[in-house]
């Protein structure tokens, strides 16, 4: 039971650190502009299909994965450029709205270019051999994947952590989206500032793109819905617009998902004669092995209850309306 427990606390720490990435560029957006960029997931799924060309090219990964961050930045800017800077300041359903319309032509465009190459709409995705198998480590198996997310998700956010609290540039991130206009008055490049937080959320999409592409094994136009409100959900449970808070509620949910799945089915675990025999069948009457089946809907519970209890999220500020 003690190799079973550790077991799912590595892969909790594997999926919260996946859905921290996926949060950071969520809040990091929201917290400068106020704006719930929903097609922060098409985002990740333009990073999957780069790398399916990179990686069906014969690139390897390390040449592979600049030019998939890259690729993303780039559509991460023009998004910024083309459809919320020219709509900044109004009103907060309007950039909803938008966010909602940048998804789908992301969506569209690319079943659009798959049709015309040819290609189904469901691609398998070549996983590189880099991030094939399993890490043995005692009775404790660790597939390389899920390593690989949790490294990156720990250098990333730390990385993320220095950039907004030693460089000017993050400073000036920070002030921004304490107030932007009083921000634009002392003279902070806003222009700059909103660009610079698009690129690293994008950035940060594209790393989870990949991995959660590797984990998926399957790729399609509409795979970015179910990152990006996992996201959301993991924002708001930290806190939304807190980079901390998002980083917070990203281990949060995977913790909560991983307790709910291992729970399903533990008295058809328990190995014959450690408990009593009443305590097996109550176990498996109250948590069958069916309950995983229900893990989005008990995440989504959790969620209501803390948004009862704090409103503004476990790290979040109460904000006046006045303030907004």
């Amino acid at each position: 039971m003690i190799d079973y427990a550790i077991q799912q606390v590595v892969n909790a720490l594997s999926a919260g650190s996946l859905y921290a990435l996926m949060a950071v560029g969520l809040a990091m957006v929201f917290g400068i502009l106020r704006l719930i960029n929903f097609a922060h997931g098409d985002l990740m799924m333009i990073a999957a299909y780069l790398a399916v060309f990179c990686l069906g090219a014969g690139l390897p990964l390390a040449v592979a994965l600049p030019i998939i961050v890259l690729g993303t930045v780039v559509v991460g800017l023009l998004m910024e450029r083309v459809a919320y800077r020219p709509i900044r300041g109004a009103p907060d359903v309007a950039m909803l709205l938008t966010s909602f319309a940048v998804g789908q032509i992301l969506q569209n465009g690319t079943l659009l270019t798959t049709r015309l190459a040819g290609r189904p709409q469901l691609i398998a995705f070549p996983s590189p051999d880099l991030l094939n198998g399993v890490v043995t480590l005692g009775a404790v198996t660790i597939s390389k994947v899920n390593l690989a997310s949790f490294v990156a998700g720990i250098v990333l956010l730390g990385l993320l952590s220095v950039f907004v609290t030693r460089t000017n540039l993050g400073l000036s991130m920070r002030a921004a989206a304490e107030d932007l206009s009083a921000a634009q008055l002392m003279g902070i490049k806003v222009n700059r500032v909103v660009a610079t937080a698009f690129a690293i959320g994008a950035g940060l999409a594209a790393v989870a793109g990949l991995l959660y592409s590797i984990q998926a094994g399957q790729i399609n136009p509409y795979m970015g819905f179910t990152p990006v409100l996992k996201a959301f959900i993991a924002a708001v449970i930290g806190g939304f617009g807190s980079i901390t808070g998002a980083v917070l509620g990203g281990y949060v949910l995977g913790f909560l998902e991983v307790l709910v799945t291992s729970l399903a089915g533990l008295g058809d675990l328990l190995p014959a004669g450690s408990v009593p025999p009443e305590v097996r069948t109550f176990l498996q009457q109250w948590l069958p092995s069916g309950l995983a089946s229900w893990r989005d809907a008990v995440v989504f519970v959790v969620l209501i209850l803390v948004l009862l209890v704090r409103p503004q999220g476990i790290l979040g500020r109460r904000v006046r309306e006045d303030e907004l």
